[in-house]
């Protein structure tokens, strides 16, 4: 068990200056860490620095600061490569975010894809895992299939077999889920369709916070993540990508450094990464979505994950003490993220009661509605923690919760 003061909360609590601060005049609990998570000093110090002394653009520039700025983002880069273990720092691409990875691979497969091809996605997706091959899907003449879930908010792994043709392209499923906080069997999946040549493509934005992701022992041909879930900013993002399928896709925008040589007849394409890195990068952004890395590896990954998971289990078990409270997504291999409703009551109003004392929760369908259609519920209130979350804020978390009961029922 990691306790808190072995992973000294109070010391790692302090880099986080937002936590001091009062909501509703009371101390902020924030408990909406799935949605976008803080960030420390050591990452807003970065993008301080970056712009106090060398902002510059990056690449094409002969001068000193323009090289440095050159060094900065191409170290950020690295440090990305190392932490999710690429096999090469050419496959990783810097994006806005998970959204704009999704949308590059499904504008990379609308020139390969044929009518009559299939994708498989999961009944647990994000919209944004939903409608970028619905798009794609009307354009090509591609079928879409979708793995369904239990009542657990699992997915129903037998039925995933049965999806499987001749026809199968990619498959594409969320590691872990953000609304219910299932941890999805993503090795097995993998090696699954790569048995029925179908591509994989896996969307970390949940998954990358909490745990470990090593994609050369995945084996996934794609991965997306977003930095504002791991401590760092928000519009930025990395699409990690095996080198052979990145040079098969056409790039996904026009313009400066994803240029070899222009003529006005004809153009030719720069070499991975910046075939896809179109435009100005977010230069800052990805300074600090490095420094965000690092300052998650200083606490170790092992470590978050240990502390979570105590979170957790702490946090389910006082839930559930409540009557009528019902918890949705009951996998035993999950995320720290619990979703629940009480019965009669509508989460938007618990999230409302609850924000007046200066708890932040998420409440609606977290923007997976087929999910909220599936268990016949509007939304949730969903609580989502991070490493620098208390059992105390959890205690306190739950006599809202008892409170907003009393006052709605």
């Amino acid at each position: 068990m990691l306790t808190e003061e072995i992973l000294n909360i109070e010391k790692i609590r302090a880099d986080f200056p937002i936590l001091s601060r009062k909501v509703n005049g009371h101390p902020l609990i924030y408990f909406d860490n799935a949605a976008t998570s803080q960030t420390p000093k050591q990452v807003v110090d970065a993008i301080v620095n970056y712009y106090e002394f060398h902002n510059s653009n990056v690449h094409r520039g002969v001068h000193q600061i323009s090289q440095e700025a050159t060094d900065m983002i191409e170290n950020a880069r690295d440090i990305i490569k190392e932490h999710f273990n690429a096999k090469k720092r050419e496959e990783i691409i810097f994006t806005k975010g998970t959204t704009e990875g999704i949308n590059l691979i499904a504008n990379g497969f609308s020139a390969i894809l044929q009518k009559g091809d299939e994708i498989i996605i999961s009944a647990l997706e994000h919209h944004s895992n939903i409608v970028p091959w619905q798009i794609l899907c009307e354009k090509t003449g591609a079928k879409l299939k979708v793995i369904p879930i239990t009542q657990e908010g699992k997915l129903d792994m037998a039925a995933f077999e049965k999806l499987f043709s001749n026809k199968t392209k990619l498959v594409f499923v969320a590691h872990v889920s953000n609304a219910l906080g299932t941890i999805n069997p993503v090795k097995e999946i993998i090696a699954k369709a790569h048995q029925h040549g179908a591509a994989v493509l896996l969307d970390g934005a949940q998954a990358t916070p909490h745990m470990k992701v090593d994609l050369q022992q995945l084996d996934a041909d794609f991965y997306v993540a977003s930095a504002h879930k791991m401590y760092g900013p928000t519009g930025i993002g990395m699409l990690y990508g095996k080198e052979e399928w990145l040079n098969k896709l056409p790039p996904y925008q026009a313009g400066g450094e994803m240029i070899d040589q222009v003529t006005l007849e004809k153009s030719t394409y720069a070499p991975l990464p910046h075939k896809f890195e179109a435009g100005t990068p977010n230069i800052c952004g990805a300074i600090a979505f490095g420094e965000a890395i690092n300052y998650i590896n200083n606490i170790g990954l092992d470590n978050i994950a240990a502390y979570e998971e105590e979170l957790l289990k702490y946090a389910t078990e006082k839930l559930q003490e409540i009557e009528g409270l019902k918890i949705y997504g009951t996998s035993a291999n999950k995320a720290a993220v619990i979703s629940f409703n009480i019965e009669s009551l509508h989460p938007y109003d618990i999230g409302s009661i609850i924000d007046k004392l200066g708890i932040a929760v998420r409440t609606g369908h977290h923007c997976t509605q087929p999910i909220m259609d599936y268990y016949q519920i509007p939304g949730t209130v969903r609580a989502s923690f991070a490493f620098y979350n208390t059992k105390k804020e959890i205690d306190n978390f739950v006599k809202a919760v008892k409170r907003a009961k009393t006052m709605l029922l």
